[in-house]
């Protein structure tokens, strides 16, 4: 009987050790998650020149990329890393040049992270902004042409921060940024600090309260905001108040509905409206008409844009000012 137990805690000992070495072995060989994009557009600004001042899509009447966008992440145990960069124009004018020349070559995240618990997690690097409702890569956005908010705003912020999450309806996250934006090295200090509080009050809505704040970029209180009414019918909401010194200030709002007309077509409209230097600068409202039509991972985005300033701060097709400008693109985005 003794050697049959002894027998047995051996062969469970074995058993237990394998399984062991198992998991150890499954957790490090985590794959490394590849995703990526790459997009072509066609624009027309009917004055007959680039007249719209937001991101990229700048080419006028003419064949053009946008760029090729290519990202990994791997976690292991409760470590992980994202490192995402970019190659064309639409990256070009933004985030950390690393080229030869200091274009067409951007890091867009670079950042490790740590789960320490569950629901806490401690992260640090180059991130895409936590601020806004539209992002670089023309996959996360619906519109193909970028808004006022996003161009006036920040592109990416480089620091520490926390992130605790109290459900799966609340998380607070907060954290030490450099002091200017869309750079990985501090100016001079490491003073600005963020904050976002998300909540999804019920099933389909997802609002989140964002704060960045610091002496040398200045002060942004955002809500971003989308709620999933229907299977068919979204709408989201951008709006934002930038006070203080660093980037010009500006105030403005967006809104996004989008309707699911087939599994393949969904139509939105992005109304905005967007003043820069709220002491005495322009108002402008512009008016996109988007459509997304997909082909397994191929969008197809034909968009039509209306913009109208108080005053005369776009040109016709004589170069002379004028309060409107009304453009047309097509563009093309595969996801990978």
């Amino acid at each position: 009987m003794k050697k049959l137990l002894l027998l047995f805690l051996g062969v469970s000992a074995f058993s237990l050790a394998s399984k062991a070495q198992d998991t150890v072995k499954t957790t490090s060989d985590a794959p490394l998650v590849i995703s990526g994009s790459a997009d072509v557009y066609y624009k027309y600004d009917f004055s007959g020149h680039a007249n719209i001042p937001t991101s990229f899509a700048s080419d006028q009447n003419s064949f053009s990329i946008g760029m090729f966008d290519l990202a990994a992440k791997k976690k292991v145990g409760k470590a992980s890393f994202v490192g995402e960069i970019s190659f064309g124009p639409r990256g070009q004018e933004q985030s950390l040049p690393t080229g030869p020349s200091g274009q067409f070559y951007h890091i867009q995240n670079l950042n490790v992270s740590y789960d320490v618990t569950d629901n806490f997690n401690l992260a640090g690097g180059y991130f895409g902004t936590f601020v806004g409702y539209e992002v670089i890569s023309p996959v996360g956005n619906f519109n193909y042409s970028t808004s006022y908010l996003f161009t006036a705003g920040p592109f990416q912020n480089a620091g520490v921060k926390a992130t605790y999450t109290f459900s799966p309806a609340a998380s607070l996250m907060v954290g030490i940024f450099n002091d200017q934006w869309n750079v990985y090295t501090a100016a001079s200090k490491i003073n600005t600090f963020g904050a976002q509080l998300m909540v999804a009050p019920v099933k389909g809505w997802t609002a989140y309260v964002n704060l960045l704040t610091g002496p040398a970029s200045g002060t942004i209180v955002d809500l971003t905001t989308a709620y999933q009414i229907t299977d068919a019918f979204k709408l989201g909401l951008n709006a934002a108040d930038k006070t203080g010194s660093g980037a010009a200030n500006y105030k403005g709002a967006a809104l996004y509905p989008q309707l699911a007309v087939s599994k393949a077509v969904t139509l939105g409209l992005r109304g905005e409206y967007f003043k820069q230097d709220v002491t005495g600068g322009t108002d402008i409202t512009a008016l996109t008409l988007t459509a997304n039509i997909k082909s397994g991972p191929l969008t197809f985005i034909p968009e039509v844009r209306l913009d109208g300033g108080k005053d005369k701060i776009f040109t016709d097709s004589n170069g002379a000012p004028t309060k409107t400008a009304s453009q047309f693109l097509l563009a093309a985005v595969y996801a990978f």
